[in-house]
């Protein structure tokens, strides 16, 4: 009887906590020849330690990186077409294409 309480309880205590959702954010600005990006979640999350990757269009790993301790990283502006991939797992994926990078010109 007792156990079963016990577990009727933990089941009522894990439903009715709530569910706390965030989202990542990326955010790319091009000056001098540079992009810099600016990473992070929702809730204040910083991004350090986070894999971003600058990709060709051919699939090919131009820029691996990682964000800083102040959740940026900056690096030079690659030739031709890329797309920017901040990716902390499943369901935590921004992908930032160079024609949506602030500043850089078509």
């Amino acid at each position: 009887m007792i156990r079963n309480l016990l577990t009727a309880t933990a089941l009522l205590a894990a439903t009715a906590l709530p569910a706390f959702a965030h989202y990542p954010f990326c955010t790319c600005t091009a000056k001098d020849g540079a992009i810099t990006c600016e990473g992070g979640f929702s809730d204040g999350t910083s991004a350090e330690g986070v894999k971003l990757d600058v990709i060709s269009y051919d699939e090919d790993v131009l820029v691996p990186a990682k964000f800083d301790a102040t959740s940026k990283i900056s690096f030079p502006k690659p030739d031709g077409e890329f797309y920017i991939l901040f990716d902390a797992g499943p369901g935590h994926i921004v992908e930032v294409d160079y024609q949506d990078v602030e500043g850089l010109a078509p």
